[in-house]
């Protein structure tokens, strides 16, 4: 069993930054593999970035390529993800997810945050 705490949303204005961090619960975090989705109103929830259990792999999807870095510390057990360059479209609630293999659809994710919202102002 995980849980997962996420933090650090807020608004900002375009351009700025913000780094979210996912708290995770349980001796096992660093055999999970770790992704950061959104979900913005009347839409579905996507993946943002992923990353594997020793970090040295990363995933990230074509809208925040560039801008947003995932990373992870398992001596804290925590996960973050750093986005810059924020656009009004990164606009969404924020979960972080846990799974033993990980991948890029949702469904594969046994362990989910409570999510936290994020607000880029034009």
């Amino acid at each position: 069993q995980v849980l997962l705490v996420e933090s650090g949303g807020g608004l900002v204005q375009a351009g700025g930054s913000l780094r979210l961090s996912c708290a995770a619960s349980g001796r096992t975090f660093s055999s999970y593999a770790m992704a950061w989705f959104r979900q913005a109103p009347g839409k579905e929830r996507e993946f943002v970035a992923g990353i594997n259990w020793s970090g040295s792999t990363t995933l990230y999807s074509d809208s925040v390529k560039g801008r947003f870095t995932i990373s992870r510390n398992n001596a804290r057990n925590t996960v973050f993800l750093q986005m810059n360059s924020l656009k009004p479209e990164d606009t969404a609630v924020y979960y972080c997810a846990a799974d033993t293999v990980g991948g890029l659809e949702s469904a594969l994710y046994d362990y989910w945050g409570q999510g936290t919202q994020v607000t880029v102002s034009s």
